[in-house]
């Protein structure tokens, strides 16, 4: 498994875990010494477990009043500092930036494999 950090600022991709058979890979390097990166292992990304309770009509729509699943304030500082991190090292490269920030897709015929960056 790999980390992907976006980074949340320049692409919108949060830190996350991606199986690497979704990974392209690229000849561009940025320099990741200066990102701390030791408290990220399978523990910080597990979900949390919530038990599922039969419900009744009257708690159904009671939950659909609750709110949803929201990130702890903790995790979003961490995505902060990972990304001012990044972002230093990003611009230090020519035109990463906006490479990064591009949108990217596949059509119909497209070999990822004989793709060449």
């Amino acid at each position: 498994m790999l980390v992907n950090a976006g980074p949340f600022k320049i692409n919108g991709v949060p830190l996350r875990r991606v199986n690497q058979s979704y990974v392209i890979a690229t000849s561009t390097k940025v320099d990741i010494s200066g990102v701390n990166v030791e408290k990220f292992d399978d523990k910080y990304f597990a979900k949390e477990v919530q038990k599922k309770k039969k419900k009744g009509e009257g708690e159904f729509f009671e939950a659909e009043n609750e709110e949803k699943n929201v990130l702890p304030q903790e995790k979003k500082e961490e995505q902060k500092a990972v990304d001012t991190a990044l972002i230093k090292s990003i611009e230090a490269v020519p035109d990463l930036k906006t490479y990064l920030a591009a949108r990217f897709s596949l059509k119909a015929g497209m070999k990822p494999h004989e793709l060449k960056f």
